[in-house]
């Protein structure tokens, strides 16, 4: 197969629908600025990496407004949305102002936005990073987590759903 970096564009979207064929669940990355402003992301590329070390992994856009701020911390949260935050998965993939503004949370022990309602959460030291093309790989070393026992909020073929019902656009 050609490099699909190098093909055409309807290539590249057949291959995003592949992608999109697999159910992911739906996290909201945080972490803050050196002059303390949160900051966040949706994404839905994470997983568990190892037990021990209590390893998990996302990956991070380069083309992220914040960016430069996930491609130094030293900390980041990763917040596990629940079924019922559907508008908080648009507001952090889309919303291009102040996304805390309005928005419940709390400081993590290492620092890191926690959003309130999440149904669980990691608290993250960075552990390694990994160049990968368009995106880096952060691998966190779990500090802290919770576990609210709750349905999370789940991605598939653009559309969100959870394990109880589809929750429509």
């Amino acid at each position: 197969m050609a490099d699909i970096a190098q093909s055409s564009p309807s290539l590249q979207e057949r291959l995003r629908s592949a992608f999109g064929s697999y159910v992911t669940g739906v996290t909201v990355v945080t972490a803050h600025t050196n002059s303390g402003e949160p900051v966040g992301f949706t994404a839905n590329s994470f997983t568990s990496v190892s037990l021990d070390p209590a390893l998990l992994l996302i990956c991070v856009g380069k083309g992220l407004s914040s960016y430069h701020i996930f491609s130094t911390t030293k900390h980041f949260a990763v917040n596990i949305l629940g079924s019922e935050q559907k508008l908080l998965a648009d507001r952090f993939a889309r919303f291009r102002g102040d996304r805390f503004d309005g928005i419940e949370w709390r400081s993590s022990e290492l620092g890191s936005p926690l959003l309130a309602g999440s149904c669980a959460w990691f608290d993250c030291q960075v552990f390694n990073r990994i160049n990968a093309g368009d995106h880096d790989v952060l691998i966190g070393k779990i500090h802290n987590f919770s576990d609210q026992g709750e349905n999370g909020l789940g991605y598939f073929r653009h559309e969100y759903f959870s394990t109880d019902r589809r929750i429509l656009a």
